[in-house]
């Protein structure tokens, strides 16, 4: 039989003495996953909602079936949420960025230029660039007068516009 002991020491990352306590198997129902993440299983269905990097397989019965790397997933996505107090966006990209190869600060650190030795990916710097020229285009447009913006009309463009004339009709 299995001790009693609890298999949770505090915040390790689950590459640590945390992953070492999962059990040498191929496969891993949910209701162990959930023991050995010391959560509800209704948790871990929601988590493969939200986090595209935990996908279980499924058996013929329909039942999830996680690998190790699943479990260790799991550990990861726990204590992102639960330990470190990211949230579910926050956690996302994280991992996101730890999948990829990424740095594991946090995903607004990864904007900011940190020398000649960080480079960041090709895509990110590209959609940087955009965002940089859709910035400044908005900025320009702010600080042209009103009545140069195309489509507002003259009248309407005046700080003190002459009240249109009323019809009555009779």
């Amino acid at each position: 039989m299995a001790s009693s002991a609890p298999t949770r020491r505090g915040p390790q990352h689950p590459t640590g003495a945390l992953a070492s306590a999962i059990p040498d198997k191929l496969y891993f129902r949910i209701g162990e996953v959930a023991r050995l993440c010391e959560v509800p299983a209704y948790v871990l269905r929601f988590w493969e909602s939200e986090f595209p990097q935990l996908r279980p397989n499924k058996g013929g019965t329909g039942q999830r079936l996680y690998r190790r790397r699943d479990v260790e997933m799991a550990l990861r996505v726990k204590s992102l949420l639960k330990e470190e107090g990211y949230t579910i966006p926050g956690a996302r990209a994280v991992l996101k960025s730890e999948f990829r190869g990424g740095e594991k600060d946090s995903p607004q650190l990864s904007l900011i230029d940190s020398g000649p030795g960080h480079a960041k990916p090709a895509s990110e710097a590209k959609q940087l660039r955009a965002l940089r020229r859709e910035l400044e285009s908005l900025s320009a447009m702010l600080e042209r007068p009103i009545d140069a913006l195309p489509g507002v009309h003259k009248s309407r463009a005046a700080k003190n516009p002459a009240p249109l004339p009323i019809r009555r009709s009779r």
